[in-house]
């Protein structure tokens, strides 16, 4: 197996960064350069004072998407600051720039104060087209997103709303392998983080209310005290706000306990936490993703041998990895194309279905379109585009 980790150091040592600015105009005359700068764009600027959505058509702006992290929820590395943070932003703004043509820059934060970040990110607005926020820790996530609706433009927390997205297209279809209905499933999530919120979120439909989303039947989240219920004291607002969605029954006990008799494990969580003999308690047919990353809460041939009958990961070295680049790509390219204010649960679930929708026939090993296929961002950008605008109109 290639050590993956040797293999990114030493390429980081090569290019010393992942990206570049280019220029798209050529500077080989007085003409040209006059053209691009003094005098010329004296009068670019004098028609984007007069009207500053010009700024979409005339500048860098309409095309461009601000990469915002404070370095406090790293990859499974957790908070280690906003330099370390850097290579993995420049890692985002390269996928955007590859699967979906998008100028992407990094914008790593030394703070952690909410309002600090709300703040600084309301100040460089004018320079983007959108705002991708990532790698910034719960709760405080939750707060810097929504404070940041008002701007005009997308802003949306990928580790979120990304996630989400990707894991509710592989359940679609990884529903149809299995022969069970969607809105029959039993699901269990451990994690409630930011992830694992959004997940909870979008299986249940909970800010959906035109009808369009497809809830699983029943929902409960775990944490690492197990089963978040009514009966729980000491809950954060966060925690608590999920049981208007989830845990119906009041169930309780530890995420072993909570998960017999499921069909569909979904974690968000901690390596090495399930073994075959906890997959082997849930429904036959069982459906598990387990996205801790670089160590799933359960490998592959684990989970199989304990009768699961899907299995998906976040690593590219097994079937059917669930990757954030099949959604964030082609979700802001939609998004910007529609000059759309905001991104919203329509669009979300728009890029979750036509995700979905990119693979013909599902089977057991292929629940998701590769990461690497070119075409899945436009698919996703097109679908996007078309809600978005829908949106406009009505």
């Amino acid at each position: 197996m290639p050590d993956h980790f040797e293999r990114s150091l030493r390429l980081h040592e090569q290019l010393r960064g992942k990206i570049e600015v280019r220029s798209k105009a050529a500077i080989e005359s007085q003409n040209d350069l006059s053209a691009a700068y003094t005098p010329g764009v004296a009068r670019t600027c004098e028609v984007i004072a007069e009207d500053p959505q010009r700024a979409r058509q005339l500048t860098v702006r309409g095309n461009s998407v601000a990469i915002v992290t404070d370095g406090t929820a790293v990859l499974g590395l957790g908070d280690i600051g906003p330099v370390a943070a850097l290579p993995v932003m420049e890692g985002k703004a390269l996928l955007f720039k590859e699967f979906a043509e998008i100028d992407a820059w990094p914008i790593c934060l030394d703070t952690k104060d909410t309002e600090e970040i709300v703040r600084v990110v309301r100040a460089i607005a004018p320079t983007f087209g959108g705002v991708n926020l990532e790698d910034i820790s719960a709760p405080r996530c939750f707060a810097v997103e929504d404070q940041l609706q008002d701007l005009g433009i997308p802003v949306m927390h990928d580790d979120q709303h990304g996630t989400a997205i990707v894991l509710f297209a592989a359940l679609l279809n990884a529903a149809k392998v299995v022969g069970k209905p969607v809105g029959e499933l039993r699901v269990v999530v451990n994690g409630a983080g930011a992830a694992g919120t959004a997940i909870a979120k979008l299986l249940r439909c909970s800010d959906h209310v035109d009808g369009t989303c497809v809830a699983v039947g029943e929902l409960i989240v775990c944490d690492s005290k197990g089963a978040i219920h009514r009966d729980r004291e000491n809950l954060s607002r966060e925690k608590r706000s999920l049981l208007d969605f989830t845990n119906p029954n009041n169930e309780r006990g530890l995420i072993d306990e909570v998960l017999r008799g499921k069909d569909v494990f979904v974690g968000v969580s901690k390596a090495n936490l399930l073994t075959r003999e906890h997959i082997a308690t849930m429904k036959s047919d069982a459906i598990v993703f387990g996205l801790a990353n670089p160590i799933p809460e359960i490998f592959p041939d684990e989970a199989k041998a304990g009768g699961a009958a899907v299995v998906g990961t976040g690593r590219s070295d097994f079937p059917n990895q669930i990757n954030n680049v099949l959604a964030f790509p082609g979700l802001f390219r939609g998004a910007l194309d529609a000059e759309a204010p905001a991104i919203t649960n329509t669009m979300k679930l728009a890029a979750a279905k036509s995700l979905a929708e990119a693979v013909a026939a599902p089977s057991a090993d292929r629940v998701l379109p590769s990461p690497l296929q070119r075409d899945v961002a436009s698919t996703v950008a097109a679908a996007v585009k078309r809600v978005a605008m829908r949106a406009s109109v009505e």
